[in-house]
């Protein structure tokens, strides 16, 4: 028996100091450990708490950490516990076994999007003449698979993603605003596609899931078991499922809260394998 848990990074698991939300007293402010530096600057970072649950993962489910960024950007997460054999980067676009994209699922994805929406060109060129300076800080595409805008959250209309959906829709696009980013994203680029080939690998019986985005949708509905944070793009839609909890907390907090439920789910599950094990055992003896 396997327990398979695949949960999204930022937002969901680790936080930029932007996104810790640590609205106590300095002084009850819980500890901090940093996962990810970067230009020589320290960027993401977790509970020490949520750190101790996110190792026990690594040694009782096969997890599997589920991003938008891409593998460079995934790279630079160093999570706590053993590496995860596998990881999904650019919203499935490439699926990681031992730290290296398998070729195959890449040119699988490529083949599917180039067949099912319209092209890369045309969003982006879209994004380019719709953005304003005013508002636009970055215009950047990943792995020649989607578009996002980074963003001045402050000056940016809130007019302009729910207008730039309307416009992707249908040409088989989905858009989502993420913190300073706002992602173009092909609709058959997805997690849980990923997420469904390393279940077929690895055989897992029980999937637990955990997002925050609109491009973790799927991704939670594809689980037995899966969560949300208090925060972020489903919770300010109210969006959930049957098999979806949506703990209170937000910030880093809600990633500890997140982090300790699939732990614990993941833990029992691994508990009731080992007792099936030992009574399999047993009986053989007898």
């Amino acid at each position: 028996m396997t327990v398979l848990v695949a949960s999204d990074l930022d937002r969901t698991l680790i936080y930029s100091a932007a996104a810790l939300g640590l609205d106590m007293p300095d002084a009850e402010a819980p500890r901090l450990l940093c996962v990810e530096v970067y230009q020589g600057k320290p960027l993401s970072y977790l509970t020490e708490a949520a750190a101790g649950l996110v190792a026990e993962l690594g040694r009782t489910s096969v997890f599997v950490p589920t991003t938008t960024r891409t593998p460079e950007q995934y790279r630079r997460v160093h999570l706590p516990g053993p590496p995860p054999r596998f990881a999904i980067c650019a919203n499935g676009g490439h699926l990681l076994v031992d730290g290296e994209s398998d070729p195959e699922w890449h040119a699988g994805v490529r083949g599917a999007l180039a067949d099912a929406c319209a092209p890369l060109e045309e969003v982006r060129a879209h994004l380019t003449a719709t953005a304003d300076p005013a508002w636009l800080l970055k215009e950047r595409v990943a792995e020649d698979l989607f578009a996002y805008l980074v963003v001045e959250r402050k000056l940016l209309p809130q007019s302009y993603v729910k207008e730039l959906a309307v416009w992707a829709e249908p040409r088989g696009w989905t858009v989502s605003l993420q913190g300073r980013k706002i992602y173009a994203v092909p609709k058959p680029l997805t997690k849980s596609a990923a997420l469904a080939e390393v279940t077929r690998r690895t055989g897992a019986d029980e999937v637990l899931t955990a997002g925050d985005s609109l491009l973790d949708a799927d991704l939670l509905e594809a689980a037995d078991h899966a969560w949300r944070p208090g925060h972020g793009e489903l919770a300010t839609a109210g969006w959930t499922a049957p098999q979806v909890t949506a703990v209170e907390e937000q910030g880093v907090a809600a990633g500890e809260a997140i982090a300790r439920a699939l732990s614990e789910h993941a833990s029992l599950h691994w508990a009731k394998a080992r007792r099936e094990v030992i009574r399999a055992v047993s009986r053989g003896r007898d």
